[in-house]
């Protein structure tokens, strides 16, 4: 029997929860909309009891707009019977925002988050991650992966901001992103409650998905009737095209695919160069021109896209253990993590140089894994940041149909000294000598084994 004040509603197509409604304050009959960069909010406590029937007042919701966030939004409501806040994140997608507000309003929504997150994005996470020169695998320049700290972060300043009882999130239970969010979420508040739609409801395939808008008076474009070429996900730093039409590795991806970058074939027959500048490892300045992070990032994407810079198609390894093909497109990182090394191959010493190599895949895995709030994730930043104090000066690249090439780096804390490295008369700053007992004490090792070891161990080389 349920206490007073419960309720308990079957959602069509969408299953059945218990939720708990006790009586709470009347909200305010207007939505409230709230558009900031970032906000300093107090702590509160929040508590709940387990299990998916869970009493819940409020929760927060990552929030889009799109087909797939508005049936969570509804759904949430139905199932939960709970008040939903929802939070837009702009993190230089590209695309009206406006829209997602419209949508939540129409939704019933009374507490709508519109936060311009840009500069802080870049500035917080995209240039920390790019000062450790991290690739995934090798390839991937994790820009999806690096978002997902920062909008959890911010639901739970919303959550505590507003007293939630929970955050929900709409990635799937099949790729990466439920992981990324949910341990941004538990690194930051152990306690809250996550509401992960996907791993919850019966709606498992488009068709149930569209048929419970339908029902819902939710609007449906008409692109989503049929099942969409691929998934797409964008940030100021990158693009990324998955699934359908890419599902087959074998089959290129299509031209018209692309949106931020015209092809190299496409590109101009004149290269174009470009300066960057910078400062304890970040870029500063390009062309002369200082710029803030974002601005900075957007310029770096417009001149790399022009120049068919930054495509690439990578099958990666998902924390959740299967294989993904994916397309990428990042023009103004991979013109970054060009300039970048060159800088630091003038300004690091060697030891230096070598271990940010050892670490790098480490740190790139905890970044793509969604350990962004991890102890030793920023223990070695630590390490990273420290190597990058004397990281500044200028690089000079040409951007030519796809490729970034280097052809100029100065600094005042150049470590490249032309006397010592000419070959010409170097006025004593070398002694030549002195290389023959360098290369005996590093040979000392090799002769003791092949003496000891005789015919044996060099006929197994030779």
């Amino acid at each position: 029997m349920l206490a007073q004040g419960v309720t308990t509603q079957k959602a069509a197509l969408g299953g059945s929860r218990v939720a708990c409604r006790p009586a709470r304050a009347a909200r305010a009959a207007a939505p409230r909309t709230v558009s900031v960069q970032a906000s300093k909010v107090k702590k509160v406590v929040l508590a709940y009891s387990g299990g998916l029937d869970t009493c819940l007042q409020s929760v927060v919701l990552a929030y889009s707009g799109g087909l797939d966030t508005s049936v969570i939004l509804k759904w949430l409501q139905d199932s939960y019977d709970c008040e939903v806040v929802t939070f837009t994140a702009d993190l230089g997608q590209g695309e009206e925002l406006e829209p997602a507000r419209k949508k939540a309003e129409a939704a019933g929504v009374k507490e709508i988050y519109i936060d311009d997150l840009r500069e802080e994005f870049v500035r917080d996470f995209v240039f920390p991650m790019f000062r450790a020169n991290s690739t995934y695998e090798g390839v991937y320049l994790l820009g999806t992966s690096i978002a997902r700290p920062l909008i959890a972060k911010r639901q739970i300043e919303i959550a505590m901001e507003v007293g939630a009882d929970a955050v929900s999130h709409g990635a799937t239970g099949k790729g990466n992103d439920q992981v990324r969010f949910e341990l941004g979420y538990y690194g930051l508040k152990p306690d809250i409650k996550v509401i992960a739609p996907w791993r919850e409801w019966d709606l498992n395939s488009r068709t149930r998905l569209i048929a419970y808008a339908e029902q819902h008076g939710l609007a449906v474009p008409a692109g989503k009737r049929n099942e969409p070429p691929y998934s797409m996900d964008a940030n100021l730093l990158h693009i990324s095209y998955e699934g359908n039409a890419l599902e087959d590795p074998w089959v290129e991806a299509s031209e018209d695919m692309f949106t931020r970058s015209v092809s190299p074939e496409q590109a101009p027959n004149e290269p174009t160069y470009v300066e960057v500048e910078f400062e304890k490892g970040d870029p500063v300045a390009i062309n002369g021109v200082r710029m803030s992070p974002a601005t900075l990032l957007t310029e770096l994407n417009r001149l790399g896209g022009e120049n068919g810079i930054g495509r690439v198609d990578i099958v990666e390894s998902r924390f959740v253990g299967m294989k993904s093909r994916g397309v990428y497109e990042t023009p103004g990182g991979t013109i970054l993590l060009t300039a970048r090394r060159a800088m630091e191959s003038l300004c690091l010493d060697r030891g230096e140089a070598h271990l940010k190599d050892d670490i790098m895949p480490r740190y790139a895995e905890l970044v793509y894994n969604g350990f962004w709030f991890s102890p030793e994730r920023l223990a070695l930043q630590e390490l990273v940041d420290k190597t990058q104090q004397f990281v500044e000066g200028t690089v000079r690249v040409k951007l030519y149909k796809g490729n970034v090439i280097v052809c100029g780096r100065k600094s005042q804390y150049s470590l490249y000294d032309s006397k010592i490295s000419s070959f010409e008369d170097d006025e004593g700053a070398y002694d030549q000598k002195d290389a023959a007992g360098f290369i005996k004490l590093q040979a000392l090792r090799l002769r003791t084994l092949a003496r000891n070891r005789g015919d044996a161990w060099r006929n197994e080389l030779l």
